[in-house]
């Protein structure tokens, strides 16, 4: 897990990026990677939404005509389903059995926060995205738990023995900035707290070990360049018995097919006891875009795409940041615009520009941006 640099920083040190065109082993497996994709030059955009890789257009595609000829099944689906909570769990580093698939990030935080018992304070990073925020805000307007927000590189030294759960992204939506993932994991074992860690902004680019924080969740449509609607949950066995299936329904049954009908309940013992019925269609590319992604190292595509971002922050005269996402303060929406103008599709965030370079980015995207921005 990263390490904190200087507190002026205040964010996670990196490795230095890597060239990707280097003649190894990983960078002949990042090669094969960025091969099955196909994208239009200039799109910037991981941050909002993925690419998808040619096998998952050609799964979907697949499966619509499946449809269409009436030849799919609700099984057949299902098993798209469980091979990507496999896939997934392999992923991130934890057994299948951990993880619970769910169509949207929210849906998850709603859990956790309703789980949460009387009295419980909320540690949360001031300016995270609103979907780690609005279900615990949710929960505090009732007067049952409280909400406490500091900022970014605070987290870790702002838990105490108050403290009932710490909410946070590993990686920050409005502009990448990450946090120390492992010095928060460390202060909340020692004063007893909880950790919920949102990975959307992180897996796919960024090496981490799901398993070091108690609950996970991943909406896989970014980074991890799958449909929207795939949204992945990890639970530690210890966190199963004290979270509420609160939007349980036939799939959180121990057996799903036979779930359908009531009175009786018996849920999965584990964490498919919190699985959403999910959406069919969407589940069909994740295997897919899980296999793509695990084509090369996680440190070879992080290496890549740091490479990119920093050439462009060294072009426009700004300090590397060893991270994939650029920021640039775009208050009046001109840097946006006179991007867009030139073939570059970015998203305006909080204020500013939000500029991600992924795996199918390559230098002439650099060049594209620095020569839009009249950079040298």
């Amino acid at each position: 897990m990263p390490t904190l640099t200087s507190p002026r920083q205040g964010q996670p040190e990196l490795p230095a990026a890597a060239s990707s065109t280097s003649s190894s082993p990983s960078a002949d497996a990042l090669a094969r990677l960025k091969a099955q994709f196909a994208p239009a030059p200039g799109y910037l955009n991981a941050s909002t939404m993925g690419l998808p890789p040619e096998p998952v257009v050609q799964a979907l595609r697949s499966a619509l005509e499946q449809w269409q000829l009436g030849r799919a099944t609700a099984t057949g689906y299902d098993a798209d389903v469980q091979a990507a909570r496999t896939a997934y769990g392999r992923f991130v580093g934890v057994p299948a059995e951990w993880v619970s698939v769910g169509p949207q990030a929210s849906v998850y935080a709603g859990v956790v926060a309703a789980s949460l018992p009387d009295g419980a304070e909320v540690l949360c990073v001031e300016g995270d995205f609103t979907s780690m925020i609005f279900p615990f805000l949710v929960q505090a307007q009732t007067g049952r738990i409280s909400v406490r927000h500091v900022p970014l590189g605070e987290v870790a030294a702002s838990i105490t023995e108050r403290t009932t759960l710490v909410s946070f992204s590993l990686a920050q939506s409005a502009c990448g900035s990450l946090c120390d993932g492992a010095a928060i994991a460390e202060s909340a074992r020692l004063a007893g707290a909880l950790t919920f860690c949102d990975v959307t902004q992180a897996a796919g680019w960024l090496p981490f070990d799901a398993g070091d924080y108690d609950l996970t969740v991943c909406s896989a449509y970014k980074w991890m360049c799958q449909p929207r609607g795939t949204t992945y949950f990890t639970v530690r066995p210890g966190a199963v018995s004290w979270l509420r299936p609160v939007v349980a329904g036939w799939y959180a049954g121990d057996d799903i097919w036979g779930s359908c009908y009531g009175p009786d309940m018996v849920l999965s013992s584990n964490a498919s006891r919190f699985d959403v019925s999910p959406a069919w269609l969407s589940w069909v590319g994740a295997v897919p875009a899980l296999e793509v992604m695990s084509m090369a190292p996680i440190e070879a595509i992080r290496d890549h795409d740091v490479a990119l971002a920093d050439g462009l922050r060294e072009r426009l005269g700004l300090r590397p940041e060893g991270r994939p996402v650029l920021r640039l303060d775009d208050a009046d929406g001109s840097i946006a615009t006179r991007l867009g103008d030139a073939g570059v599709t970015v998203s305006s965030r909080a204020g500013g520009v939000r500029i991600a370079f992924h795996v199918w980015n390559t230098a002439a995207d650099v060049d594209l941006v620095a020569d839009a921005l009249g950079a040298r």
